[in-house]
């Protein structure tokens, strides 16, 4: 009796682990083969096109994927609008008046709606556009994993909790990258991202005008266009990375080394810390730094992703259907 039991418990412990496993891996880069086959080539024509238009626009795009992934997972729930029953993730502190880019993101679902309806999720579509928007750039490559189903709630105090603010310390980023199941590694090479795009004066004023961590000349150059008294020019942008500010490259670890980081969570990357070593390798091997990009791009992409017959598809990226 006790060894039937045995064998009844020990069947259904491995039921739980295959159930378990095979929900995790039903992520593949091949998950529309059959019923999507011309999804990237009906994607990448839109990113090319609103790229050729603003150049700004591939960074925006990227960091969508990275607002989305840290708030419950790869969802898609960054771009659901508020509702009666919630309020969504675009109006949190992270988000409100700086994530951009979701006009793009409708025109791609148009697209990729009337190549094969009601079969590709919004977070599958985050994913492929981050990976193009970095290859346009002129950045690595690598495989996106797909299968990923659409959230139906968003979460406005997840997104404040869970998405590193720009006046983290060093252990506050790991920390955070960390409690998303990636390591400091990793966290490091996805602040490359910051190679592209642009940041508001609000987001770098303190450490422009009150830090020591920062180049002199630097911060006097800043300091034009983004004035000390809070609530004046706090929208003004300056590049995140001001010799290449619109090509993926590893120019940004190169501006951590000589103190020429534009955010003070940046410049945490390379002062006196754990992590300066691996900054100092970015900085002058730009291969090593697009490997370990795409990796760790990859890697990010599994976070909580909703599979099988959870979430749903949404015909449309802003609301549930």
């Amino acid at each position: 009796m006790a060894s039937s039991n045995y064998i009844s418990f020990t069947r259904t412990v491995s039921l739980l682990f295959l159930l378990v496993v095979s929900s995790s891996a039903q992520l593949s880069t091949n998950f529309y083969s059959s019923s999507c086959p011309n999804l990237l080539s009906t994607i990448k024509p839109v990113v090319q096109s609103a790229i050729s238009r603003e150049k700004r626009m591939g960074a925006s795009l990227l960091r969508l994927f990275f607002h989305d992934c840290f708030v419950n997972g790869c969802d898609g729930s960054l771009l659901l609008d508020d509702t009666s029953n919630f309020t969504g993730e675009k109006n949190a502190n992270p988000n409100k008046g700086s994530v951009r880019g979701f006009d793009v993101v409708d025109k791609i679902k148009a697209a990729v709606e009337k190549a094969c309806p009601g079969v590709v999720s919004c977070a599958d579509i985050l994913a492929v556009t981050a990976r193009d928007s970095v290859v346009i750039l002129g950045g690595p490559t690598w495989n996106v994993k797909l299968g990923r189903r659409d959230a139906r709630t968003a979460s406005q105090s997840a997104a404040n909790n869970n998405i590193p603010p720009p006046t983290s310390s060093l252990s506050n980023l790991i920390s955070k990258f960390s409690a998303q199941g990636l390591s400091t590694k990793d966290m490091v090479a996805l602040s490359g991202a910051h190679t592209i795009g642009q940041a508001r004066c609000t987001n770098f004023r303190a450490h422009i005008y009150n830090e020591s961590n920062i180049d002199s000349s630097f911060a006097t150059s800043r300091q034009s266009n983004c004035p000390s008294t809070s609530g004046k020019g706090d929208n003004n942008l300056a590049p995140l990375d001001l010799q290449t500010p619109t090509a993926f490259d590893n120019s940004y670890f190169k501006n951590l080394v000589n103190k020429k980081g534009l955010l003070h969570s940046d410049q945490q990357l390379f002062n006196m810390g754990s992590t300066d070593s691996q900054v100092t390798t970015y900085s002058t091997s730009a291969g090593t730094f697009s490997s370990d990009f795409a990796a760790a791009m990859i890697k990010m992409g599994d976070i909580s992703p909703l599979t099988g017959s959870s979430g749903e598809v949404r015909k449309n990226c802003r609301k549930t259907n």
